[in-house]
């Protein structure tokens, strides 16, 4: 099958703070040494590969004392071009909502405080005309509720299971966006039974993840409709987006990982208006 890639824009924060100074998921953990340089070198790599493919980066300017400001898919979710900001659960990524909603705003788009609890695209992520949002650890069901409202779109709860996938972009990964044809990859046994059943029923032809390739981080992947910076080692999934045609890209983040984050975490993606 021949698949199209689409441009995209994205908006990204170079780790120049990075470390794991706290323990807020599974992935952390502080007695572990973190090599910023390593992981400066691993962003980089995932930023020229965006730029050679002929995608357009933003950057945000990193702030000391916010480490995990590098995952910036958390930062906030930009539907049709307005932006909902995010509201962390921890305190120590509070201050990260605020700094990527001024960065919106700066930028002259129309920004939303947002009231509820939720991780931008770390939990709220948008294929074909649907928003699919996570719950379960980091953000509300109330979150979803005032999303729908604010974009006019269907929002749909997806209930997270597994605490080594605690963002909805550890369990699932967009792969094409087309609204007559969305397609998704996803590891069953990060949701409940019920959300289990939804994505069944809503999404009969996705790619189905296997438990090695969850653990690889695998689908914290990002696509622009043929081509998919994933993980290298969720060697199952690449070749699986091989026989849907798609063109698997690895690209190392393991030193990013010990925060809890991967390719997807890192990239934020700037909708424009419909």
């Amino acid at each position: 099958m021949s698949r199209t890639a689409t441009p995209r824009r994205y908006l990204m924060c170079r780790p120049e703070h990075f470390e794991v100074s706290y323990e807020i998921n599974p992935w952390m953990d502080v007695t572990r040494e973190t090599d910023r340089g390593l992981a400066l070198a691993q962003w980089e790599t995932l930023y020229r590969t965006y730029l050679d493919w002929g995608h357009t980066v933003e950057l945000i300017d990193p702030i000391p004392g916010l480490p995990d400001m590098v995952y910036a898919a958390n930062g906030a979710t930009v539907v049709d071009g307005l932006v909902y900001s995010a509201r962390f659960r921890y305190p120590e990524r509070a201050a990260e909502g605020p700094a990527y909603q001024k960065w919106f705003a700066d930028a002259g788009f129309v920004t939303h405080t947002a009231a509820q609890t939720n991780e931008g695209e770390g939990d709220i992520l948008m294929v074909g005309d649907l928003l699919l949002a996570g719950t379960g650890f980091r953000t509300d069901p109330a979150a979803h509720a005032e999303l729908a409202a604010l974009t006019g779109r269907e929002v749909v709860t997806l209930e997270l299971v597994d605490p080594r996938y605690y963002h909805l972009d550890t369990a699932l990964a967009v792969l094409d966006s087309d609204p007559a044809a969305p397609l998704i990859a996803y590891h069953p046994g990060s949701f409940s039974p019920a959300a289990q059943q939804v994505l069944a029923e809503r999404f009969p032809d996705a790619v189905l993840a296997t438990d090695a390739d969850s653990a690889a981080l695998g689908l914290n992947a990002v696509s622009d409709g043929r081509r998919v910076v994933v993980a290298p080692g969720a060697v199952d999934l690449q070749a699986r987006l091989r026989e849907r045609g798609f063109e698997p890209h690895p690209v190392d983040t393991s030193e990013l990982l010990k925060g809890g984050g991967g390719a997807k975490c890192c990239t934020l993606e700037i909708r424009t208006a419909r």
